[in-house]
């Protein structure tokens, strides 16, 4: 693949004119928005104008006025045509692990209530994002459960023993890329009499989701990411209607109530979804958030009948190709790819370990991360342990990305091994946050 080919690309690509929809800094190639998306530059009018005008001028009315009372639900509802599922199912709110202590409290709560003893473990991966595997230990201490880790998707079917009551995953791996059968899990979840929770933060806005048609039961994501909504911004929580309005969260606030200004001394949940609320919501953080989801909401005319997010996943899978093509033909022998090759498997980002091995254990993936980033290549590094590798990791976000940006991001790559910029100092020092 030439640099020829990846301009002719550009120009037939569809979702092209999208890029203008964000504020991208001049001379960056931006590969890691799985980790914080590129800002919209609809973001900063909207964020002023919900300071100097709702805040500034219409002071508390703006809960009513301004609608700020509905934003965790109108938000929901946008972000519901990305992720498969219905209206009033879903609810921005809180942060991700947060709405995640939530649904695994709730799940948790069938098996108790149900009275079958037997049902306290919960199973998920041992490469699950750390801060899920936390929430659920303190809440197995809390609760009585057991955590069961497996180290491969393989080893989950067998793993749905009659003591599971929940199959927690994350849909893609944060540190392969990796992407789950949703359907098919859950299916193998619920025929072991066990309930799914699934976290879809490197899913919502990167891939399809089908919550619904999967028959799952909780998910949470978070707004950060591939849903452009800001650092820290808002996560979500959706709970299928089977479920919503049958167990009550454990963060029982007054937003969560059913009439909260009726200012009761007891606790009544509001139905369905809107009891995953808790406290007053940051309206702020929210409104950036919902200029990150209308960005992506713009993809829906480029869809024709293939579904939600198909315009934008069939571009993420070209540019995680093209990525994986230039990498293997223009630097021989130096990685491995983590990411699986099956698009069917793939979510949208692509993860290289070090071929050689001891720098696969060694300081070099981090390095060379860093000498990408001081070129103008941003991706990031994820550190592994003494049976896996450390990852370089590029998100590929097909809104604001081009070919060409995959051609030169491999140019500056190719550049960094051959003049072995990743062995100066300043490169080898590890930053707080990698």
């Amino acid at each position: 693949m030439t640099l020829d080919d990846c301009r002719a690309l550009d120009h037939a690509d569809p979702l092209r004119e999208l890029r203008d929809l964000f504020t991208l800094p001049e001379g960056v190639i931006y590969l890691d928005g799985n980790s914080l998306g590129v800002m919209p530059t609809a973001t900063p009018a909207r964020v002023a104008e919900v300071v100097a005008q709702e805040w500034g001028n219409g002071l508390i009315r703006s809960w009513n006025t301004a609608s700020w009372i509905d934003m965790p639900q109108r938000l929901g509802n946008k972000l519901a045509r990305l992720i498969g599922a219905a209206p009033d199912e879903v609810m921005c709110t809180d942060s991700t692990s947060i709405n995640l202590y939530k649904v695994l409290f709730a799940a948790m709560s069938q098996a108790i209530d149900s009275g079958d003893a037997q049902r306290r473990t919960i199973v998920s991966e041992r490469s699950n994002f750390p801060t899920d595997l936390y929430i659920a230990e303190s809440l197995c201490r809390e609760r009585g459960f057991t955590l069961k880790l497996v180290d491969s998707v393989e080893a989950i079917p067998a793993a749905l023993t009659p003591d599971v009551a929940v199959l927690m995953l994350t849909h893609v791996n944060y540190r392969t890329g990796a992407m789950h059968d949703m359907a098919a899990l859950t299916a193998a979840a619920h025929a072991a009499g066990a309930l799914t929770v699934w976290d879809l933060a490197h899913s919502a806005g990167a891939v399809p989701v089908k919550l619904n048609e999967s028959n799952a039961d909780f998910a949470i994501g978070c707004g950060y990411k591939y849903l452009n909504g800001g650092p820290g911004a808002p996560a979500f929580v959706w709970v299928n209607t089977r479920h919503a309005s049958r167990f009550e969260q454990p963060l029982s606030g007054w937003f969560g109530h059913a009439a909260p200004f009726e200012f009761t001394p007891h606790y009544r949940p509001a139905p369905g979804v809107a009891r995953y609320l808790c406290g007053t919501q940051p309206i702020i953080s929210l409104s950036a958030l919902e200029c990150g989801i209308d960005t992506l909401l713009a993809t829906e005319p480029f869809n024709a009948d293939l579904g939600p997010m198909s315009a934008l996943r069939s571009k993420s899978l070209a540019l995680t190709d093209a990525f994986i093509a230039l990498v293997e033909a223009r630097c021989p022998g130096r990685f491995t790819l983590v990411t699986p090759r099956d698009h069917d498997q793939r979510g949208s980002q692509v993860c290289l370990a070090m071929a050689d091995a001891a720098e696969a254990q060694g300081n070099a993936a981090y390095a060379i991360v860093q000498a990408l980033i001081a070129r103008g290549v941003i991706g990031d590094f994820r550190a592994g342990d003494a049976q896996t590798p450390h990852i370089l990791r590029f998100g590929f976000t097909p809104l604001y990305l081009s070919f060409e940006d995959v051609w030169h991001s491999v140019e500056h790559l190719v550049q960094v091994l051959e003049k072995e910029e990743w062995r100066r100092p300043e490169f080898n020092q590890k930053n707080a946050v990698t």
